[in-house]
């Protein structure tokens, strides 16, 4: 069995001391893992990054086999997302969603979108949206959709619409959320009582740093030798009888 497409890596897995463990989204083979011969090493591993497009080409003597990739690099981008903190947590995000994904299944929508949303990570205001359709197209794609073309931006907003949980087709009819102010539960809310820790810290909160710390209830029996019930009395040391 060999096969050559184009993927993302989604992230890798140390196999032994040289070797790699690939997971890729591909275009026409969907979500498929691979071992990569010295992927490990410093020549491949920055080729295995998060967020990278490669050309990978997978051989195995049978279908249900691990198999092994031979990769060469594409768009190395993962690079020039490190710097940013958003694009690093955007890649991890789109990766995980994708493990939602059956293995070796193909789902060339889904990895339009992906590819559409990992090269705008750069730009912040442009990738929100990128990432929303990605997440509608994968709903989709799992068998629950929003059909937000039935209503209006603001009532979609407001109410919201989700898919029924057995839906079995991508067509699913969606069922209205109604929308519920936090104002109306105000006055069914009742104040919470303070605790004796919130006492301590407001105490230490208000405490200059150059005084003594409050004594505990336990610290002042201590120091006065109080005697607990079951206990013999004691008398304070270095006071009169």
């Amino acid at each position: 069995m060999e096969w050559t497409d184009i993927g993302i890596v989604l992230g890798t897995r140390r196999h032994g001391e040289a070797n790699a463990i690939l997971e890729l989204m591909t275009r026409e083979h969907g979500r498929h893992l691979g071992l990569v011969r010295g992927g490990a090493g410093s020549r491949l591993k920055p080729v295995l990054q998060a967020g990278n497009t490669v050309s990978a080409t997978w051989r195995a003597r049978l279908d249900e086999h691990l198999g092994h990739f031979v990769v060469e690099g594409i768009d190395l981008r993962a690079a020039a997302l490190l710097p940013a903190a958003h694009a690093v947590y955007g890649v991890t995000h789109l990766a995980a969603l994708c493990r939602l994904l059956p293995e070796r299944d193909p789902h060339a929508v889904v990895y339009e979108a992906f590819d559409a949303a990992v090269d705008r990570l750069g730009d912040p205001a442009a990738v929100a949206v990128r990432i929303a359709r990605f997440e509608l197209q994968l709903l989709a794609e799992l068998g629950s959709c929003f059909d937000v073309a039935s209503v209006s931006e603001t009532e979609a907003a407001l109410a919201g619409t989700r898919a029924t949980p057995r839906a079995q087709s991508r067509n699913a009819t969606t069922v209205s959320v109604p929308s519920i102010s936090p104002a109306e539960w105000k006055n069914d809310l009742r104040p919470r009582a303070p605790s004796a820790s919130s006492f301590r810290c407001a105490a230490m909160i208000a405490r200059p740093r150059n005084e003594a710390p409050v004594q505990t209830n336990e610290a002042r029996r201590t120091a006065a030798h109080i005697a607990l019930p079951g206990e013999a009395s004691a008398k304070p040391t270095g006071t009169a009888a």
